[in-house]
């Protein structure tokens, strides 16, 4: 049965796929793509691309040293495009210790393929991991732990039983009489949100005035009609504004006020002047 090409040229190359090609799929895609015709302009980003998965290297042929040390089983070779630049050497990237990991490869790794490299982590458990390789792992995927005695660990009804039931694979290690129990499930991948262009303006703000499109005429004056709705002049006049201002004091205050404007209408002239 013939395998199923992952890419038909090297310019379909991408973050996504990159982690599903091996070396031999590289090297048949760029020679190909080489022979049809040049892709110079693309090349230093399809070689970006490939690092995410692959170790690359460039090397000079013509070096008795630099030839034997990459034209070998261990590397896969083939030519720049621009050919004064020399050769290219890739190597897939094999992750087989817990610091190989990266917010790269993470999503690109099965549960069992994690919970193995943690187990090789000198069986010291979650809580020996490094932080910074802790926020990689849960960039990936959900993580809790439990520890219990040994003799509990597989009790019917227990967390670990529920853990697997929810879809969980679990990492036991041994720690004296009691048992650490890593669970662990791959993240679903994160549907991204995007917004309108025509809507939010370049920091994700929605606009105040919406910006017009050909193709719907008719939002673009219903949206204006109502932004001239909220321009309104609603501030109160000067009477209100006065009433507004008096009706701010407390009914002892305007008792207050009153009373000073009776004692003060009661005096004559003469007992203003004494």
């Amino acid at each position: 049965m013939k395998q199923e090409t992952i890419i038909e040229s090297i310019l379909d190359l991408n973050s996504t796929n990159v982690w599903k090609l091996t070396e031999q799929d590289i090297k048949k895609a760029w020679d190909s793509e080489k022979l049809e015709g040049s892709f110079a302009t693309s090349e230093d980003k399809l070689l970006n691309v490939i690092r995410l998965s692959f170790e690359v290297v460039h090397y000079n042929p013509d070096d008795p040293r630099e030839k034997a040390k990459y034209e070998n089983s261990e590397w896969t070779t083939f030519r720049h495009c621009n050919e004064r630049k020399g050769w290219v050497a890739i190597r897939k990237k094999y992750i087989t210790r817990l610091t190989d990991l990266s917010y790269e490869n993470i999503r690109h790794i099965t549960t069992a393929t994690l919970l193995e490299l943690i187990d090789r982590n000198f069986g010291g458990g979650w809580d020996s991991i490094a932080l910074s390789l802790k926020d990689i792992i849960l960039s990936g995927f959900d993580i809790s732990t439990t520890t219990l005695p040994a003799s509990r660990i597989h009790a019917s009804g227990g967390t670990l039983e529920r853990k697997v039931a929810q879809g969980f694979d679990v990492l036991e290690i041994e720690k004296g009489t009691w048992v650490e129990a890593i669970f662990a499930k791959k993240k679903e991948p994160l549907a991204k949100i995007r917004m309108s262009e025509d809507k939010y303006d370049e920091d994700g703000n929605l606009r105040k005035t919406p910006v017009k499109n050909d193709d719907d005429d008719d939002d673009f004056s219903d949206d204006l009609e109502q932004g001239n709705d909220d321009e309104v002049d609603n501030s109160p006049d000067d009477d209100q504004m006065d009433e507004m201002y008096y009706s701010s004091f407390t009914e002892g205050a305007k008792n207050r006020v009153d009373e000073e404007d009776d004692d003060f209408s009661g005096l004559s002239i003469e007992e203003g002047e004494e």
